[in-house]
């Protein structure tokens, strides 16, 4: 009995930590019609800073771009796709 809850700790430990590490953390819930073009929101990084914008794609409804910021870090940021205000990151 110990071996098997200690196999069903040792399963959920793992569950819940790669959980903290999936991209999808965020949401956005902004109708489609209401998005702004990807190519707006690179423009608008390069404009505030950023040094490169690798890919810009959608995730949860929300875009995920892929790139470096003004200090050079290489980051992964989400963007409401109506404002452009930045939602989260993964780190």
């Amino acid at each position: 009995m110990t071996t098997l809850l200690r196999l069903c700790l040792g399963v959920l430990a793992l569950a819940c930590a790669t959980g903290a590490f999936a991209d999808g953390n965020f949401k956005c819930d902004v109708p489609k019609a209401e998005w702004k073009k990807q190519t707006e929101l690179k423009d608008k990084l390069l404009a505030d800073g950023w040094k490169k914008v690798r890919q810009v794609k959608t995730e949860n409804g929300c875009y995920e771009v892929y790139g470096f910021n003004e200090k050079n870090e290489r980051v992964e940021v989400f963007f409401n796709p109506k404002t452009f205000e930045k939602v989260g990151e993964v780190k």
